[in-house]
């Protein structure tokens, strides 16, 4: 007699079936509103192919539309899927390689031929174009269970040198899975929907071509990397379009060419060039946060650019993070060893990728007792880090930046308080420049120091932490994050939303007991005996500037008044007013705003035109009358906004304190 299956739902009722039973019979045995609804099913917390067989007792949720994060998740791997079916469908001889889906859409990688080359936007249509006919054909997406060497065999046999290579590194106790979609067929872990018609035609769209290296190192092959968009239907990628057509008006580096704030050049590649007006923002940021941390009992420190490599080793950051580091000299000893000892005479150093073995080694100078802690370090901190050409960005991914870097060293009965306190801190700090955030706790990885008794531990006091400071909440967007966190801590995250909803994770705060270990940091307890301090590290700014990146882009450049580097232009319309300007550039620059006098012999049609490009705040207008009159004609930043007439003592009290740092006020 055939034993049969219990598969429990969501409501906890159960249905008991035959083995072969997939997910779509169930949901076809419910109703077919559901049958034509269900994308996916989650089997036992697993999300699987409708159409993949129960393998035994099982709790069952049906994955619809409405589970949106699954779902968009699943079509835009399809997507993907598609996308590298057309691509072959139409260029012959290209090989496919990785294909993943991504926070708005997807990407696939591919090997063009030669006598082809790079892919380019222009051909953009054309694949649109198949991948439309492929989702109309609505082919089933079959999953097949193979041998590893017969995948290998037949991707040799196709020409598909990557995928041969890449499923013989898979782990020996993976199950390998090809999906097939009529005759293409692609190695992949899935799920899938379960054909090719459950896509909408027209809630995708391809939007670049770039390159990228075969799996991301410069030593590779150049691989052609087509991105594209993916939604579950029209009306939601409309809505993202016109996110990324206010993204590009917003754009920093478009901006910061207008403001005249920095720029980028091959001769210091991936570093920044700060002019006058930019510099003045970094000046701003940094006086706020030195008044912030002065406030909350940190201790300002200035640490060596350059360290030597047998400390980076000491630490663990020269077996994990070796690739990402400039080293001095640059020719480092290939050892398959991540741990071995640096040999030969000579004195290898680094330029630091980070601040906090260099706290450590101030930390400790001289013996410290439980009395003194918790001890605050801060820096604001210089750091390099040899980032892939490729992934370099503006100001939002560069490879020297200054971080608002700090090192809390406190005993185990203080950390619960000193992540609380800095929750505290970190919320006036983001509320200040107008920002609303979400807190994540991101848990232990696969790779990483320590015991799983120790991660139990720190992963447990960031979590009381965060909940006696009362922003573990749904208000906050409190999440935990499975295998998220450094390799050698766990971590809370402060994931900020700007104004076009996009969300930056800036802010961070670190549990740390193996980093004091590894390097002997040690203080003298009140039996007399030396025990480890903890090291909470943690920054708010994250770096100075991709907070700035943000900030010009959150804001378009239409910065806060305290932060805007020129925040007042004082124009004429006909030069019998030069004087009266003048002395008004005086006043108000006596009263501390940042105001430029503008004499041109110029329309002032064009004078307003061209400072509202450099996003100044506020431009006084003086012509014949109010020199005569001393007045000022006041026009804000802004289309809509009104011009006024006012007496140039009350205008100057009123910027004087619309100036003022909001922690000053």
């Amino acid at each position: 007699m055939t034993q049969m299956l219990k598969i429990t739902l969501p409501d906890g009722s159960l249905r008991e079936v035959e083995p072969g039973t997939t997910p779509a019979d169930i949901a076809a045995a419910i109703g077919p509103g559901l049958a034509k609804a269900a994308l996916a099913a989650r089997v036992n917390g697993e999300l699987r192919d409708i159409a993949r067989p129960f393998e035994g007792d099982a709790a069952l949720a049906l994955v619809t539309a409405r589970d949106e994060a699954d779902a968009l998740e699943l079509v835009r791997h399809d997507y993907a899927h598609v996308l590298a079916e057309a691509v072959q469908k139409l260029f012959p001889g290209t090989q496919i390689t990785f294909g993943p889906a991504t926070d708005d859409g997807f990407y696939y990688d591919f090997a063009p031929t030669a006598e082809h080359g790079p892919f380019t936007d222009e051909e953009l249509p054309a694949i649109e174009a198949e991948m439309r006919r492929i989702i109309a054909a609505d082919a089933p997406l079959v999953r097949e269970v193979w041998s590893r060497d017969d995948v290998r065999a037949f991707f040799l046999k196709q020409g598909e040198t990557f995928k041969a290579e890449w499923v013989m590194e898979l782990p020996a106790d993976e199950t390998i899975t090809m999906y097939r979609a009529g005759e293409w067929m692609d190695l992949c872990r899935g799920p899938h929907l379960a054909s090719t018609g459950k896509l909408d035609p027209n809630a995708f769209k391809l939007t670049r071509v770039s390159g990228a290296y075969w799996r991301g190192d410069q030593k590779n092959a150049m691989l052609s990397r087509i991105y594209g968009t993916g939604w579950l239907n029209k009306k939601q990628l409309d809505a993202h379009l016109v996110r990324l057509e206010e993204a590009a008006k917003r754009d920093h580096r478009k901006i910061g060419r207008e403001m005249g704030l920095f720029h980028l050049q091959q001769e210091a590649h991936g570093s920044v060039f700060w002019h006058p007006h930019g510099y003045i923002i970094w000046r701003a940021l940094e006086a706020y946060m030195r008044r912030a941390i002065d406030g909350a009992g940190y201790q300002e420190v200035k640490t060596p650019q350059v360290m030597d490599a047998r400390q980076w080793e000491q630490s663990g950051h020269w077996g994990k993070y070796r690739e990402n580091m400039f080293v001095i000299p640059d020719e480092v000893p290939n050892t398959e060893d991540e741990g071995a000892i640096i040999s030969g005479d000579a004195d290898w150093m680094a330029l630091k990728p980070m601040n906090c073995p260099a706290h450590v080694l101030i930390f400790k100078q001289g013996i410290k007792s439980y009395r003194d802690l918790p001890l605050r370090i801060y820096e604001n901190g210089c750091c390099h880090r040899n980032e892939p050409h490729g992934a370099l960005h503006g100001l939002m991914r560069v490879r020297q930046f200054t971080q608002d870097d700090a090192h809390i060293f406190c005993r185990e009965d203080q950390i619960v308080e000193e992540v609380r306190l800095f929750c505290e801190l970190a919320d006036r700090v983001y509320k200040d420049f107008g920002f609303t955030y979400a807190i994540k706790l991101a848990l232990r990885p696969e790779k990483r120091f320590g015991s799983d008794e120790v991660w139990d531990l720190a992963e447990a006091e960031l979590r009381d932490a965060v909940a006696k400071a009362g922003f573990a909440t749904e208000a906050y967007g409190w999440e935990e994050l499975p295998g998220e966190g450094a390799f050698y801590a766990p971590k809370l995250e402060w994931h900020l939303t700007d104004a076009i909803g996009r969300t930056w994770q800036v802010g961070t705060i670190q549990s740390d007991r193996v980093l004091p270990e590894r390097l002997d940091a040690a203080y003298v307890g009140e039996d007399g005996e030396r025990h480890r301090p903890i090291m909470l590290h943690r920054a708010i700014f994250g770096s100075y500037e991709r907070f700035i990146g943000i900030l010009i882009e959150h804001y378009a450049g239409k910065l806060p008044f305290w932060l805007a580097p020129t925040q007042a232009v004082v124009a004429t319309i006909v030069s019998d007013a030069d004087d009266y300007a003048r002395e008004v550039v005086e006043a108000l620059t006596a009263a501390g705003i940042r105001t430029e006098a503008d004499l041109r012999n110029e329309k002032i049609n064009y004078k307003v035109r061209e400072h509202s490009l450099a996003k100044v705040p506020y431009l006084l207008v003086i012509g014949k009358r109010e020199a005569e009159e001393r007045t000022v004609a006041l026009r804000p930043l802004g289309a809509d906004a009104r011009q006024e007439i006012g007496g140039l003592d009350g205008l100057v009290a009123r910027l004087a304190a619309e100036a003022t740092p909001p922690d000053l006020r």
